[in-house]
């Protein structure tokens, strides 16, 4: 369970993009974004979490109506935007965020910094044990560990509920193959 993951640095890597556009900067100025639960319609992108050239996403974007609805919608929808508009994956993008992934896997991670990856639970920030799902993580020492301690408003936390409700359904779906 140590050694699994999924990737969802897709999704960051869409969200970091949203983000640095609205704030006018280049996508590297984007920190801390972290996608949780579920590479799906109900992925969280946490913009409370997220920093723009280390200062709060939402206070440096000022906009939280802006946030709450267009940002999530465009990062949860944005898979389907483009294969709607070229009839296609956006097949180099994903490539990009396979290469992010592996380099964020493999290498320390800065301590002002955090990627998403989905790992397997062990419970926290109350997501059930053994549970796939996709969170902050830091890398030390080629081991990935859950960051500790993200503040998660009650916005937040109904949103990641959600997110999480649904790989717990999905996981029911296929319960029988997994024996």
């Amino acid at each position: 369970r140590d050694r699994w993951f999924a990737m969802t640095r897709l999704d960051e890597n869409r969200a970091k993009a949203q983000l640095a556009q609205k704030a006018k900067v280049d996508v590297t100025e984007v920190t801390n974004m972290t996608i949780w639960g579920n590479h799906s319609a109900t992925q969280y992108p946490d913009f409370y979490n997220a920093k723009i050239d280390g200062r709060a996403a939402n206070e440096v974007i000022g906009d939280e109506e802006w946030l709450k609805g267009t940002f999530i919608q465009r990062v949860q929808q944005r898979g389907a935007a483009i294969i709607k508009a070229r009839g296609l994956s956006s097949a180099a993008s994903a490539a990009n965020a396979v290469v992010d992934t592996v380099r964020s896997l493999t290498t320390d991670t800065a301590e002002s910094d955090w990627h998403s990856v989905a790992l397997c639970s062990k419970g926290e920030y109350g997501i059930e044990a053994d549970l796939i799902s996709s969170f902050p993580v830091r890398v030390r020492s080629n081991k990935a560990e859950v960051v500790s301690g993200a503040p998660i408003n009650e916005f937040s936390r109904g949103k990641i509920d959600a997110s999480v409700n649904e790989l717990k359904e999905e996981r029911e779906m296929v319960k029988e193959l997994l024996g």
